[in-house]
């Protein structure tokens, strides 16, 4: 049986979807997750322990086990895993991006400076150290700017700041949210660093491909119908096919390519998140890994075994198998990440029986756990849940989201001190 390691945090969403699409292939999954070494198997998945701030140790951790039972293929899930995921494909001789790229996808800082070195669309930028005065940094900047960690996903910490005063604050608040116990846990030496940069007007797209040896294949193409212009910049719509003309979407695509290829990303899933204006295409990221929570669940592919999941897709393309022949499942389809409005801890979501019944709704799926505590954008790192819809056309797919969705009734009580 073909073995392929799956790299992610224990939590991750997709972890599900890809053992359902590997069990149809008839393929083993190895996991390789971060927990403490010295516990027997807590999970019960028999997965290699590692700790990605530990990259050497866990490298022969993954290199062992791979002795004992070679490993045919790999993916990393999320953003945290990729570089450990880099580590294990040169350590293994299997395809995979280079570690050196991996790393610059991982951090924003280094991102820009490859971006800027290629002569790349990209804002001005500058980075500071965690405890730097903000009241003096301020006088030194543009507006308006953007305040960002320089590991943190989803969102999390990215505040727009139109003025000095709004500046202080921002950085004071991503400050405290770098302070956290749960990110002071990753020990990401990163997160001593402030990532400051020129915000960048437009629209937003988000591309999902695949690289084949350096080059590009887009998957899907994805618009993003609401304004993401601030303060904080939290995902909600993501609609596919894109609106965009087809020579917009071919630039957009080779904007991606020529930042995978400034990153020096190789071989593997990739993920993009752009701005398109006046000026051209701003490739925002590049990360080193495909779409992240529940969203892959919006696609589909339709080829030779009839329709695949996106996880089953990935897998066969980590496995060597030739994937050309496999294109998305038509006509549009949509997801909608449902943000947190407010903190609190979460008590009960009503009206999920009539907000299934709306016209194209798929699926419904609320990921926050009853009594869990939520936490909003910029601080929150989580979404309360995942709503799925497909459509004739693109404008069908938003309306059946929005209109699911404003259905929802969300029960959140507010403890009597914020909970920490």
């Amino acid at each position: 049986m073909r073995r392929v390691l799956l790299l992610s945090t224990t939590t991750g969403y997709q972890i599900r979807a890809f053992g359902e699409a590997a069990e149809r292939l008839g393929v083993e999954l190895v996991f390789a997750t971060d927990r403490c070494r010295h516990l027997d198997d807590p999970w019960r998945d028999r997965a290699i322990a590692v700790r990605f701030h530990e990259e050497a140790q866990s490298v022969d951790a993954i290199e062992a086990a791979a002795r004992a039972a070679p490993i045919d293929g790999l993916l990393a899930v999320g953003d945290r895993p990729t570089v450990l995921a880099a580590l294990a494909a040169e350590r293994l001789g299997l395809p995979g991006h280079p570690p050196d790229a991996a790393r610059a996808a991982s951090n924003k800082r280094l991102a820009r400076e490859r971006m800027r070195a290629a002569g790349l669309p990209s804002p001005w930028f500058t980075t500071v150290g965690l405890d730097a005065d903000p009241v003096a940094v301020a006088r030194t900047v543009r507006y308006p700017c953007v305040v960002k960690p320089l590991a943190l996903a989803g969102s999390r910490g990215v505040i727009r700041a139109d003025d000095p005063r709004g500046f202080a604050e921002a950085v004071e608040r991503l400050r405290r949210i770098l302070r956290r116990k749960d990110v002071r846990v990753l020990r990401d030496p990163s997160n001593q660093e402030v990532l400051i940069e020129g915000f960048v007007p437009g629209r937003e797209f988000a591309l999902e491909g695949l690289l084949e040896r350096g080059t590009l294949r887009t998957l899907a193409l994805f618009d993003k119908p609401e304004p993401l212009d601030g303060p904080f910049f939290e995902e909600t719509i993501y609609v596919t096919p894109s609106a965009l003309t087809p020579v917009d979407q071919g630039r957009l695509r080779e904007a991606v390519s020529a930042a995978a290829a400034a990153f020096g990303l190789r071989h593997g899933p990739v993920h993009a998140e752009c701005r398109v204006n006046a000026e051209g295409v701003f490739v925002h990221e590049v990360a080193a890994r495909p779409i992240g929570g529940l969203c892959a669940r919006a696609l589909r592919f339709d080829g030779p075994d009839g329709i695949v999941s996106f996880e089953e897709l990935l897998l066969r393309h980590a496995l060597g198998e030739p994937i050309g022949e496999y294109r998305r499942e038509r006509p549009a389809s949509g997801v909608m990440m449902m943000a947190i409005p407010r903190w609190g801890f979460l008590k009960e979501v009503r009206g999920l029986e009539e907000a299934g019944r709306v016209p194209g709704i798929d699926e419904i799926r609320i990921t926050a756990s009853p009594d869990q505590i939520l936490y909003p954008l910029p601080e929150g790192s989580s979404y309360l849940g995942f709503v799925f819809a497909r459509g004739a056309t693109p404008a069908e797919v938003v309306a059946s989201l929005r209109s699911a969705h404003a259905t929802l009734d969300l029960v959140i009580d507010r403890p009597l001190t914020l909970v920490e």
